[in-house]
């Protein structure tokens, strides 16, 4: 029996790199694009997800708008917006992000900016293959107060709690 598994995403991981460096690939590369980018202590991981992570990514989106709406909540979705912190020194870019308890903080605005507006209440990432960056430390810093991450089986939901999920 021949076991055949299929990609669904690839990780590039660059080593030894500035808070810097990466601001500038980020500048660079432009909004425009598939790839998603996070930085923790000197190492950016590049993710460009493929069909099957996608397909995951937007049944839970679809979950996610059921939910609020069930629950009488606005919701703003943000996507995969870029997160940056100069003052952490990290970055991500998570698969999706809603704002929901802050949504009216946020509701017109088109540029999110962490050093004057709440992160995203909710961030979604799904991740077939384990991240090398340790998102949960990364979102925590930031102050994201929910993170749900998918693994192709498993829903996991963490709540922020004390500076930590």
């Amino acid at each position: 029996m021949v076991a055949i598994t299929i990609p669904t995403e690839n990780r590039v991981l660059l080593q030894n790199i500035s808070w810097q460096t990466f601001k500038t690939m980020l500048a660079e590369i432009g909004s425009e694009r598939n790839s998603r980018l996070a930085y923790h202590n000197g190492t950016v991981e590049i993710i460009i997800p493929l069909m099957p992570h996608e397909n995951s990514n937007r049944v839970i989106e679809g979950f996610v708008g059921v939910l609020c709406e069930q629950l009488g909540s606005e919701i703003k979705r943000a996507g995969s917006l870029t997160l940056t912190r100069d003052d952490l020194q990290r970055g991500a870019e998570p698969d999706s992000s809603y704002y929901i308890q802050n949504e009216a903080l946020v509701r017109n605005k088109e540029n999110i900016n962490l050093a004057t507006d709440p992160p995203p209440d909710l961030v979604l990432e799904v991740e077939y293959s384990r991240s090398a960056i340790d998102k949960l430390k990364v979102y925590a810093a930031m102050g994201v107060p929910e993170f749900w991450r998918y693994d192709s089986s498993v829903l996991r939901v963490y709540t922020l709690a004390g500076g930590q999920y």
